[in-house]
């Protein structure tokens, strides 16, 4: 009894001490610095600040805020001050005007873990590492030029998703995981050529990653308070699936330095007649992993890299060319079915243009105008990244406020997209609305659609991830009528996105497809 009486008293002693370090935390954290004029807020509670008015999908809630307080708020979640921006006008500032001052990254605990320290593309800070690793993507892997000659590879991924949903015709089918499978493979099949033996798993391990990096950490609102990063349970989670995935990818950059070593020696020997392989990719070029690999033993690199450095990046392109492709197209999919005019148009087109044809590739798709705003459509109703985020390099002013230095800046994109002031009909799905009107998946100067970002930090794998939708989504509505199991109403299809980095649908699709014989 008495040990009891003790262990309670030693408890609540622990207790008290950590409201008390609390509290004379939040105090210091008053600054001179931020009793100047920071942008208008709501009233906030002591040590948590803004906290309790935000839920598992801050973009919703920053809506109904924004409101009453304004297109540009400041928010204190925690320790840490955050910007929100919902206007195109003060995102211009952000995005444009001011981007150098405003392309840093804030990453957490949980990123950290998942992309190496942050030593990837898109959580990496602003600096010459960052600019590096991002050149070399862009003109390696990701240009015009090399997202065309995956072309084979998205539609060999095609056809067999097609056959896939031909074989189970009649039968309910779940579409978000089998789009999810496509685009994942596209991804492999691209970064790593065919040199991934255990790809399921991966897959399997990139996904529990990105979701468990999406959740809420006290340890990064709190970041001075050390003690509460030993306590987390997901740094725990992480962990064990770092230990897991870092032996494939091990493995798969062990393979390919020793294929490469073998490459050199047979084209040593072969005569001028005949082909010579460059790389692991399937067309004999060098993949994802490859192009590393070159730039790491050339030793020329402005800022030298290791293999985690290079595991970082390959987590980064494989998730960013997986999940929001699947996500889009899923969407699409959902809008689609529930707007059977805009599906007899989409599929109108699709047919015609490719009548006769029993492949559908990559060279047909520009002739596709109205798939191309069903696709911009849905990214206006459903933006990949609700909130575009970013931080301020230094003290600043935006729209006569003051910014501090540190602050995350997040640019409500979701909620700039559907606006009435900036769209008519905003709840609406009308792809006709993005007919000559001049806007591109940049934003093209209107702040109010930037579904990839914007700026220096704008998504590098747009083109990737575009002509992947393009491509599934063309073949989906060339070869089936589609429709819902017995028993549900479109009507009342489930159109809330779950809480992550990217806002995929909190549900997943279940359809029935008919193949379509003209």
């Amino acid at each position: 009894m008495d040990l009891h009486i003790l262990f309670n008293l030693t408890a609540l002693a622990i207790f008290l001490s950590l409201i008390f370090l609390f509290i004379t935390k939040w105090k210091k954290s008053q600054t001179p610095s931020e009793r100047k004029k920071l942008p208008p807020s709501p009233k906030q509670l002591p040590i948590i600040g803004h906290l309790h008015l935000i839920s598992l999908l801050p973009h919703r809630d920053f809506k109904e805020l924004a409101k009453k307080h304004g297109p540009i708020m400041h928010l204190k979640l925690g320790e840490t001050s955050a910007i929100v921006i919902s206007s195109p006008e003060i995102a211009k500032e952000v995005l444009e005007t001011q981007d150098p001052t405003f392309a840093e990254r804030l990453g957490t605990m949980s990123s950290e873990i998942v992309w190496y320290n942050h030593t990837d593309i898109a959580f990496s800070p602003y600096n010459d590492y960052w600019r590096q690793m991002r050149k070399i993507c862009m003109l390696e892997f990701l240009s015009s030029k090399q997202v065309r000659s995956f072309a084979s590879i998205r539609t060999d991924e095609g056809l067999k998703l097609i056959k896939y949903i031909k074989s189970s015709a009649g039968i309910h089918i779940n579409l978000t995981e089998k789009i999810f499978l496509t685009t994942s493979s596209i991804s492999a099949r691209a970064a790593f050529g065919k040199i991934c033996k255990d790809k399921d798993t991966m897959v399997k391990l990139f996904q529990e990653g990105v979701i468990l990096a999406a959740g809420f950490e006290l340890a990064d609102l709190f970041p001075s308070f050390k003690l509460l990063r030993l306590f987390s349970s997901n740094k725990v989670k992480l962990w064990a699936m770092r230990r897991k995935l870092d032996p494939i990818l091990d493995e798969i950059i062990d393979e390919h330095k020793a294929n490469l070593v073998r490459m050199k020696t047979d084209n040593e020997v072969l005569d001028q007649a005949e082909s010579i392989r460059r790389g692991n990719g399937e067309l004999g070029n060098e993949d994802l992993v490859d192009v590393f690999l070159r730039v790491k033993e050339t030793g020329e690199l402005d800022v030298p890299i290791n293999y985690d450095n290079m595991k970082a990046v390959f987590s980064d392109i494989f998730s960013a060319g997986t999940n929001p492709p699947s996500s889009t197209i899923d969407w699409a999919m959902v809008e689609l079915i529930r707007n059977p005019r805009v599906m007899a148009k989409a599929q109108a087109e699709v047919r015609e243009s490719f009548k006769g044809h029993e492949i559908i590739d990559d060279t047909d798709l520009q002739k596709l105008k109205y798939l191309k705003m069903v696709i911009k459509e849905t990214l206006r109703m459903h933006t990949l990244v609700p909130l575009v985020p970013r931080a301020s390099r230094k003290d600043s002013e935006i729209n006569g406020y003051f910014i501090p230095a540190n602050a995350k800046v997040l640019v409500n994109a979701w909620e700039m997209c559907r606006d009435p002031k900036y769209w008519t009909n905003a709840e609406s799905f009308k792809p006709e609305r993005f007919e000559n009107n001049g806007m591109d998946f940049t934003g093209n100067g209107h702040f109010e659609y930037t579904p990839f970002g914007s700026g220096s930090r704008m998504c590098p794998g747009t083109t990737f991830a575009i002509a992947g939708v393009e491509l599934l989504l063309a073949q989906l509505l060339y070869n089936f009528n589609w429709k819902l199991p017995e028993g549900i109403n479109a009507d009342n299809l489930e159109m809330t996105e779950k809480s992550g980095i990217t806002a995929s649908r909190k549900e997943k699709l279940y359809v029935i497809a008919t193949f379509y014989d003209p």
